[in-house]
């Protein structure tokens, strides 16, 4: 797993008053700035991009990101990441992330509907990983 990646929107008090009808939306109180980030289970960030509208949701934000510029992942291409897990190789790495964002090669989202027991406690350990960013994002806010 490269890891979690997902954005979130951090306040911008100081947002020119001419500006906030591009930075304001419905479920935030004041104009936001949106980040997108990459962070691993010990809340290093691998990737962060900032700095657009508030209003933009994260699949907007993922084209305009850099993280892809190199590969066409929506067409199954992917750098070559050679990892072996369980005595298993993989070619690929992943990135786990939330259902909003497209099936691209290197998304993982998890289950939508586990129907047995050993997808279940993969969908816990899937969803449990994922929320690295989130922690991530709960640390910067702190500060």
């Amino acid at each position: 797993m490269l890891g979690s990646l997902d954005c979130t929107h951090w306040e911008w008090v100081t947002c020119p008053t001419a500006w906030k009808g591009q930075h304001h939306r419905g479920d935030h109180e004041g104009p936001t700035l949106t980040i997108q980030a990459v962070a691993s289970q010990d809340l290093w960030i691998w990737h962060a991009y900032f700095g657009m509208a508030g209003v933009n949701n994260d699949i907007t934000v993922l084209q305009s990101s850099n993280l892809f510029d190199d590969v066409e992942y929506k067409y199954g291409v992917a750098p070559d990441t050679l990892f072996y897990a369980n005595d298993v190789e993989y070619k690929y790495g992943y990135y786990l992330v939330d259902g909003i964002y497209p099936e691209w090669v290197t998304f993982v989202k998890s289950f939508s509907y586990p129907d047995d027991e050993k997808i279940l406690y993969l969908k816990k350990k899937q969803e449990s990983a994922r929320k690295n960013v989130e922690r991530a994002f709960g640390v910067l806010k702190k500060r």
